[in-house]
C-alpha cells in the first residue's frame, strides 16, 4: 500500500532559526515559509534529493501542535509521512484493520495540497503517521 517515504516533520521552537541552521550549518536548500491557518502551522521544507524534512511551528491560537511544542520546548520529531496510490482505499484498509484515523476519519488536503490522513500513534508503536495521496 505505501509507495515511498515523503518526509519527516519536526516541530521547532523558532522556525526562522531552524531554517537558518539547516541552511548555514548543513548547507541545505530550504523553502520560503508557508503559513497554513487551516492546519494551524507555519512550515519550511528542507529539500533533499530523495525526501524532505518539514520544519513546523504553531500558527494561530488554535494550533494543533501548540501543546506538542509546550511538552517538547526544544523541539522534537512530530510525524513521518509516506505516500499511497489511493488515499480512500488506504482509509478503508486502515479501518478494516482496526487502525484509528485521527479527526473525522476522512482525508483532508495537507501542506502539499494533496489529500492526507493521520494514523493514531498508539496503533503504530508511538509514531504518528501521515499518509498522503501520491
Amino acid at each position: 500500500m505505501i509507495t515511498k517515504f515523503n518526509h519527516v516533520a519536526i516541530v521547532v521552537p523558532n522556525l526562522d532559526e531552524a531554517a537558518q541552521k539547516y541552511k548555514t550549518v548543513l548547507g541545505a536548500k530550504v523553502s520560503e515559509p508557508f503559513d497554513y491557518l487551516e492546519h494551524g502551522v507555519s512550515v519550511v521544507f528542507v529539500e533533499l534529493d530523495n525526501t524532505k524534512i518539514e520544519l513546523m511551528h504553531p500558527y494561530g491560537e488554535k494550533s494543533p501542535i501548540k501543546s506538542f511544542l509546550e511538552k517538547n520546548s526544544s523541539g522534537a520529531m512530530h510525524h513521518i509521512c509516506m505516500e499511497v496510490k489511493d488515499i480512500f482505499k488506504a482509509c478503508g484498509e486502515m479501518k478494516k484493520n482496526g487502525v484509528r484515523i485521527l479527526g473525522d476519519g476522512t482525508p483532508k488536503n495537507g501542506a502539499h495540497n494533496k489529500p492526507v490522513i493521520f494514523l493514531h500513534p498508539k496503533d503504530f508503536f508511538g509514531t504518528l503517521i501521515e499518509l498522503e495521496q501520491e
